[in-house]
């Protein structure tokens, strides 16, 4: 292959990058909100999973779809603004993954998944996105005159639990997934696995009605028993977990993250801020326990056919 060659062929790598994760960002953004922001779990995942020498692309694949939308709204909030807000927050967080990647690894020395350093990670970028939001809404300029929205504390907060939240909802599914298909034979997943998988008949025989019936009932419940509804949501996660360590965690926990998110009818609302803030917590202490029981539950099957061949001899 002549050297032209090769450069268009790394080219081409780079805008398929950038372009594939402008679309997912894109996904991401529509069906997201305020205090629920699927976007942060995108890019904690690209930053865990991606190699370096892509960075680049993906801060370019995120600044598309974020200046397109400060374009948009220039008129309105300001020239400063638009100028500020279509920095990629990625670009902010790729100094810190990246330390954490270097120092700590994303595997620990026995092969099982560094959960402690996803998680510090996956806070500081949460505390980096809401900066980031503020830095640009304290540049708004309302062209109407009005006076524009102060920065505060609690809107900080809200900015934080929703880049947080996004990112436990799928980051460590992706995390997930990718393990368990590494485990696939020829790394090909079939249905027949799919359904064999007894986390997948979990999933759907348990969790899934569970949440739907805990959702049925948010919907038509106000006050103190919505709420206790909305808390049942975090019970699928600590079943799934206990059962299938942290990939049951991921799964469970995307699952009741999708749930409470269709329960939410006002924005900001602080009973919904609440539920995210419990569900998030449970998820977050599940992930760190659940590394413990997949550890015990792969020594577990590693013992098994040693104790079948002692029986047989």
């Amino acid at each position: 292959m002549s050297s032209s060659s090769r450069n268009l062929a790394v080219w081409g790598r780079y805008l398929a990058v950038a372009g594939a994760y402008a679309a997912c960002y894109e996904l991401t953004r529509n069906v997201s909100f305020s205090h629920w922001m699927l976007p942060a779990g995108l890019r904690m995942a690209c930053l865990f999973l991606v190699p370096r020498r892509y960075w680049v692309a993906l801060a370019v694949g995120e600044t598309l779809p974020i200046a397109e939308m400060a374009a948009l709204h220039a008129s309105a909030f300001g020239t400063l603004w638009a100028l500020v807000v279509s920095f990629p927050p990625i670009a902010l967080m790729m100094p810190v993954v990246g330390w954490m990647r270097g120092r700590f690894g994303l595997f620990r020395g026995d092969g099982q998944i560094h959960m402690g350093m996803i998680m510090s990670a996956t806070m500081i970028c949460a505390a980096i996105n809401g900066v980031a939001n503020g830095a640009a809404l304290a540049n708004v300029s309302m062209r109407d005159g009005s006076e524009p929205p102060a920065v505060t504390i609690p809107l900080f907060l809200a900015w934080f639990l929703g880049a947080y939240l996004g990112a436990l909802t799928l980051t460590p599914m992706i995390l997930a997934l990718r393990e368990r298909l590494a485990s696939q034979p020829g790394r090909v997943v079939t249905l027949k696995s799919i359904w064999q998988s007894t986390l997948t008949r979990d999933a759907l025989l348990i969790a899934v009605p569970a949440l739907a019936l805990l959702m049925a009932m948010a919907s038509v419940l106000d006050g103190a028993a919505q709420q206790c509804a909305r808390m049942a949501m975090a019970m699928p996660v600590v079943m799934l977990t206990l059962r299938h360590g942290w990939h049951g965690t991921a799964i469970g926990g995307m699952l009741a993250s999708i749930a409470l998110a269709s329960t939410s009818f006002v924005l900001r609302d602080p009973a919904m801020i609440q539920a995210q803030v419990v569900l998030a917590f449970v998820i977050s202490t599940s992930l760190l326990f659940g590394v413990r029981v997949a550890r015990r539950l792969a020594a577990s099957h590693t013992l098994v056919p040693h104790a079948g061949s002692h029986r047989r001899g």
